[in-house]
């Protein structure tokens, strides 16, 4: 179990500082696809609108309702998404998952600020939230491309 201390880490400046800034909250009016997700453990909530244009991102908006750590793994991903394809997006999404799982290494380029969350790998109760954000734009990504 982890101590008070190791919780006082998890939540550092840098993890606050991306949750305080997170791209492209909002919602799009007529997006290609939209994804809620809803991490059971602790009732976070990410809902991702998202325009497709020859198979990548060409605009993003999430609405995120999410624990610090959430917010922080939404704030990378909004920082980056633009220009993604899904193939791109699955990736970081898998990575991010074996970072937090199966100590696998920091997802690739341009998603390496994920780093930040390697202290959450012991806080399996988190790891759904932190997932979310990635969880959503893969399923939306995947709508917009039945639709199309």
């Amino acid at each position: 179990m982890a101590s008070d201390i190791d919780l006082v880490k998890l939540y550092s400046g840098r993890i606050l500082a991306l949750a305080a800034e997170i791209p492209h909250l909002g919602r799009i009016e007529r997006p290609s696809a939209t994804a809620r997700r809803r991490a059971p453990m602790c009732g976070s909530t990410v809902t991702v609108d998202l325009v497709i244009r020859d198979g990548r991102i060409a605009d993003f908006a999430q609405d995120v309702k999410a624990c610090a750590l959430g917010q922080a793994a939404a704030s990378v991903l909004g920082a980056h998404v633009i220009g993604r394809s899904r193939a791109e997006v699955e990736a970081a999404r898998d990575q991010l998952h074996a970072m937090l799982t199966a100590e696998g290494p920091v997802p690739d380029a341009p998603f390496e600020d994920l780093e930040v969350l390697l202290p959450a790998r012991e806080f399996r109760n988190r790891h759904g939230s932190i997932l979310l954000a990635f969880d959503a734009t893969a399923e939306a990504m995947a709508e917009a491309e039945k639709a199309a």
